[in-house]
């Protein structure tokens, strides 16, 4: 499979009340990709440079299509947070599905992002 390059921009304007998150302006996000599967749908997972961030964006076929995830680290764990146009069920269930991940998982994810980037 041909990685996707995607950047990813990181906005650090954070919730009323709180302190911006300091976060650099960009990563490019082309380490990868995997394939998964989440809420019963296809996904494309790629990490990014900072070797910890990742993205993970709705494959060919994907009635969430066009929909991106962003798992960015914070605080020992990590966030999930999603855009898109398609279908909002079938992204709703594959974000339940990442916001259950537990850490190991996550890394394991990364992991398999980096592996599969040393194969091509």
């Amino acid at each position: 499979m041909k990685a996707i390059p995607f950047v990813l921009m990181l906005l650090s304007t954070g919730a009323v009340g709180q302190e911006p998150a300091a976060l650099p302006p960009s990563h490019q996000c082309e380490i990868g990709p995997v394939s998964r599967e989440f809420g019963g749908t296809d996904w494309v997972v790629l990490s990014c440079d900072d070797h910890a961030s990742m993205v993970v964006i709705s494959d060919k076929g994907n009635p969430a299509s066009p929909f991106v995830f962003y798992l960015l680290p914070q605080d020992g764990s990590y966030r999930v947070s999603g855009e898109g146009n398609g279908d909002k069920n079938a992204s709703d269930a594959a974000g339940a599905e990442l916001s259950k991940l537990s850490l190991s998982d996550l890394k394991a994810l990364l992991a398999a992002t980096e592996a599969a980037a040393h194969q091509q």
